[in-house]
């Protein structure tokens, strides 16, 4: 190939950075392919997580309104360059894995348990799971998993302190509408 390339087409070859495979081993710029379908690359995708993760460590001592601006603003420019990947499977996995650290920052936040079960408990959460969860001397990680955490800090809250949904930002990316267009004309 190389031959035919410097000899017959006159072209000059970096053996460096050229090479010959199959497309299902080439990744080119973090993309690789599967078939007819472009897809981000493992190594691109394990960074993802690795730098969220690092977003919501429990031992960065920031704010949670620093730390969600800091992740929303990864999160769009992570789905403005990876948003053409047709790759759905893991989307929904990961914005349940987010939503659950995002639990846990705020439940190592809290830290007392009086401080706990009054958040738990404006926040809507039943009497008795707030009391039998902010009492807990489990782990941060499992009980950002409770029934308590889960009915006090809802999807639709952390949404209204500015968490975004990479499922929705996958979506946007992809081109599928959310709302349905009006069909009355104005």
């Amino acid at each position: 190939m190389t031959r035919y390339l410097t000899q017959v087409l006159r072209l000059k070859v970096n053996p460096q950075k050229s090479r010959v495979c199959r497309i299902e081993r080439l990744e080119y710029l973090s993309f690789t392919f599967q078939g007819i379908r472009i897809v981000w690359s493992e190594r691109a995708f394990q960074d993802f997580k690795h730098r969220l993760r690092g977003l919501t460590s429990r031992r960065w001592r920031v704010s949670m309104e620093y730390r969600l601006k800091r992740i929303s603003l990864y999160l769009r420019g992570w789905m403005g360059y990876f948003g053409i990947s047709q790759r759905y499977g893991p989307i929904p996995e990961l914005d349940g894995w987010l939503r659950r650290r995002i639990r846990m920052c705020y439940w190592k936040q809290w830290r007392r348990p009086r401080t706990r079960i009054g958040n738990l408990l404006k926040l809507g959460t039943p009497r008795q799971h707030a009391f039998s969860t902010g009492l807990s001397r489990k782990g941060y990680w499992r009980l950002s998993r409770t029934l308590a955490t889960q009915t006090g800090m809802t999807n639709e809250w952390l949404a209204q302190q500015g968490l975004l949904s990479i499922r929705d930002l996958w979506m946007k990316a992809q081109g599928y509408d959310e709302k349905p267009a009006n069909s009355s004309s104005s």
